[in-house]
């Protein structure tokens, strides 16, 4: 493996790593993701070699890379840029969704993550565990849904819009962690910039995800696909 795409994976994942311990206060779920990830052998040595794959939404990635704006996050930011190319970029074609589930028009429209580590990563391999980056592409609504893992969120992005458990929407900037029990309910609206965003799933990786229907779907989509 060339010495920069390990270094440049590395250097990503302990930027992530880095800024959950300075905010391990703020989330039960970072400090319960740093349990995790200091049982692994995160030596530098340890990456596989697994071919990069770019994507077709390279112009949305990169605008929002770019859009990372906050001091405190310069550092996941620039680690991002530099390990990019060497990244697997893979869009969601229902794969972690229950069978049949209707994930919605904007959502297949733009969808994007990378595994950093994960059971099938290009940086380490672990069996159950997922830690990696996730986008949206602008004026898109990710519907209702929950699953069995526990997740926690690290929002790149500034001025994301969540419902969770199917409660009123809020607004969460750049930076927050956003800490999902499993099964808990949780939505994600994206409005004129793209959206990206570290997620991890402590475990129970391999059960699929599950809509929850919410009678308002309809019209957020219809007045996201109306901005454009």
């Amino acid at each position: 493996m060339p010495e920069d795409k390990r270094t440049h994976i590395y250097a990503l994942i302990q930027a992530i790593i880095n800024y959950l311990k300075i905010n391990e206060d703020k989330s039960n779920g970072a400090r319960l993701a740093l349990e995790r990830l200091a049982a692994m052998n995160l030596c530098e040595d340890q990456i596989i070699d697994t071919p990069s794959v770019g994507t077709r939404h390279e112009e949305i990635l990169s605008k929002a890379i770019r859009g990372i704006n906050k001091p405190a996050l310069q550092g996941i930011a620039n680690s991002l840029k530099r390990a990019k190319k060497h990244l697997v970029w893979r869009e969601d074609n229902n794969n972690y969704y229950q069978h049949g589930a209707d994930v919605g028009r904007g959502y297949r429209k733009c969808n994007l993550h990378t595994l950093l580590i994960g059971p099938d990563a290009c940086g380490y391999l672990q069996s159950d565990f997922l830690l990696g980056v996730f986008m949206l592409g602008p004026r898109t609504f990710y519907r209702d849904h929950r699953h069995a893992a526990p997740e926690l969120y690290l929002n790149l992005s500034d001025k994301s819009e969540w419902r969770l458990n199917a409660q009123d929407w809020q607004e969460y900037p750049a930076g927050s962690l956003i800490w999902n029990e499993a099964e808990a309910i949780h939505a994600t609206r994206v409005n004129d910039m793209p959206f990206i965003s570290v997620f991890i799933w402590l475990k129970n990786v391999k059960t699929p995800c599950i809509t929850f229907p919410v009678n308002d779907w309809g019209e957020i989509e219809t007045d996201l696909e109306k901005r454009t």
